[in-house]
């Protein structure tokens, strides 16, 4: 019932997008013909292909790729196993499910789930599983697009019960060059020493589940979207520790942030924890307005401010807390700058109702209802 939800839910929300097809019925209600299931199992150097009636599917040792063609019948991967030298390539016209059901894949140089179709991807983490996926130190060029260790070209909506565990030493842990969607009660980890822990063009909306992202390179970020930023409900918790960099085309420094979004950052239920540590690090970090309705958020920034200021809420837009739990704590500069020149914390954040307690200071911000 709450799947179906999501796809209504989604659906409605991005309907503008021409290239959306999110009606994943076939998948949630485990009505895609046996025909179209083929299943991959990953055992050392090599895999075992069954229910490939097709022929889509080919492998070089235990790097797999599949390639439809312009077949417009569903088609659901379900992968399983354990492999330290392999991957999964998936070209695609059409929209399409892949099944983790306990699978470990490390990929030394590349992704280890690249994903070349631009329609919908639904993936659906198997409950009592743990899924592992880990690409290398360097990624061998290609002439597709690799940004990694699971990279998406379409929308991406992560569903189920298991706990997905992504690892990027190279690029980004899970990055989509549309947007991402998390509901249910999937598990996520992501975790980046060289790039950011979730990286999206065109949005990222969670509804439930747990999200924890762990970023350790100088001026990357836990999540980076290119467009709005919405949490309904679940857990999210970022933590960064790298410190600002300096960019000599913006002749200006970069800082990590744990959510660092181009368009709203609009926060209305769940528990949100954001921790960054680094030089000039920031908690939320949005180009527009950050809004806050609901739910739990706290941030903590304890960074110093050798190169950049590190700021708990920074929305260039303005900042709006209306309900919930708002906490704030940096240990230099603004807990909230919202652009204001004024030294007085009250001007830097708008209160609308009537919390119960508000505490304002420029170090802290405290805000319950």
């Amino acid at each position: 019932m709450k799947k179906t939800f999501l796809c209504i839910l989604a659906a409605f929300a991005f309907m503008a997008c021409q290239n959306d097809d999110t009606d994943f019925s076939d998948y949630i209600n485990g009505t895609v013909s046996t025909a179209n299931i083929i299943y991959i199992d990953y055992s050392g150097a090599s895999v075992t292909v069954t229910g490939d009636s097709r022929g889509y599917v080919t492998a070089s040792g235990a790097d797999v790729t599949v390639n439809t063609g312009t077949d417009t019948d569903s088609l659901l991967l379900v992968l399983s196993g354990t492999t330290t030298n392999g991957s999964l390539l998936v070209y695609r016209e059409k929209k399409f499910g892949i099944r983790l059901n306990g699978v470990t894949i490390h990929n030394s140089d590349g992704p280890a789930i690249n994903n070349q179709c631009g329609k919908s991807l639904y993936v659906e983490v198997v409950g009592g599983t743990t899924n592992m996926l880990t690409d290398g130190t360097s990624y061998t060029e290609q002439t597709y697009q690799q940004k990694g260790a699971f990279f998406s070209e379409g929308q991406t909506y992560f569903s189920g019960s298991g706990t997905l565990n992504v690892t990027s030493s190279t690029a980004n842990a899970i990055a989509c060059d549309d947007y991402i969607v998390v509901d249910e009660d999937v598990v996520i980890k992501a975790v980046s020493s060289a790039g950011h822990g979730i990286k999206v063009n065109d949005g990222f909306w969670m509804y439930g589940g747990t999200v924890t992202v762990d970023v350790t390179g100088d001026g990357c970020k836990g999540l980076k979207s290119d467009s709005t930023t919405i949490v309904t409900g679940g857990n999210l918790t970022i933590t960064t520790s790298g410190d600002c960099v300096y960019e000599e085309e913006e002749q200006d420094y970069s800082s990590a942030a744990c959510i660092k979004s181009d368009y709203q950052v609009n926060i209305s239920g769940g528990t949100v924890t954001l921790t960054s540590s680094g030089d000039g690090g920031k908690g939320i970090n949005c180009d527009q307005d950050v809004v806050f309705s609901g739910g739990t958020l706290t941030v903590t920034t304890t960074g110093s401010n050798d190169d950049a200021k590190p700021k708990g809420v920074k929305g260039d837009g303005g900042i709006t807390v209306s309900g919930g739990s708002f906490n704030v704590t940096v240990s230099k500069s603004w807990a909230c700058d919202n652009g204001s020149e004024s030294d007085d914390p009250a001007d830097h954040v708008t209160i609308l109702g009537s919390p119960a307690t508000v505490s304002l200071d420029k170090k802290q911000v405290t805000i319950n209802y």
